[in-house]
């Protein structure tokens, strides 16, 4: 049985990947940053009860060491990583002029450099099977800019220039290397927006309704599985028409 990878995948989009990939009939690895964020959450069990293994590892993916352990542990437990899935992510928003440094650095550890911790101790496992798939989320932030998200746009526009990066270094391996930049996706935090904001948002979307976390599930879907065989390199945007 083939596994997939997902780091932040207790909630919203990550879990939702989770879900579908399972349902594809992947085994699944689970990460998120502490047993907390799995509370009140049944995807273990929503995933189990597909037929498939299901375990959860507890890692700060901003950590290069809590990394290598991670995935040493995911490697003994199901045999191979065929999929990994780069998903977590905060966002800490604010205008340039008054951003603090500890703020720019915090969400470039947990966007970026996490994903270059997982790519760098998945992807040698990878090699020796010749075959992977790598995802990466970006967002429509890293393809256009947004104002307020000055560090968030920095650290999803950095990952579209590693995912090209890494497709030109790793295709000769058997290994696809893909990333989804979601516009804006239903989830509890666009549940909070205002009428005000959510008019505005609208406004900017030519389908005039917000995304979905099952779509974004439905595009990684594709890009995990063999009718994507000769697709890497590219940033596949979700965004209903977004115009910024």
């Amino acid at each position: 049985m083939a596994t997939a990878v997902i780091t932040g995948s207790a909630r919203g989009i990550g879990a939702a990947i989770a879900f579908r990939l399972a349902k594809d009939g992947f085994d699944i690895a689970l990460n998120d940053i502490s047993e907390k964020s799995f509370e009140n959450n049944d995807i273990t069990e929503r995933i189990k009860a597909l037929g498939v293994k299901c375990e959860k590892y507890i890692a700060d993916v901003s950590d290069g060491k809590q990394v290598e352990s991670m995935v040493k542990a995911i490697k003994d437990d199901f045999g191979s990583v065929d999929v990994l899935v780069n998903n977590a992510g905060i966002t800490r928003d604010g205008l340039l002029a008054r951003m603090s440094e500890e703020n720019y650095d915090l969400v470039i550890s947990v966007n970026q450099k996490s994903v270059f911790n997982m790519m760098r101790y998945v992807v040698p496992v990878m090699m020796k099977q010749r075959s992977g798939r790598i995802i990466n989320m970006s967002s429509v932030a890293g393809l256009h800019g947004n104002a307020g998200q000055f560090n968030y746009s920095a650290s999803k526009a950095a990952i579209i220039g590693m995912t090209k990066s890494a497709a030109k270094e790793l295709g000769s391996r058997g290994i696809n290397v893909n990333a989804i930049a979601p516009g804006f996706i239903s989830t509890p935090m666009t549940d909070a927006l205002s009428d005000e904001q959510k008019k505005a948002i609208f406004d900017m979307i030519a389908m005039k309704r917000y995304g979905s976390v099952e779509e974004i599930a439905g595009v990684a879907s594709f890009l995990a599985g063999k009718d994507s065989s000769y697709v890497t390199g590219q940033v596949i945007e979700i965004s209903g028409g977004l115009s910024m």
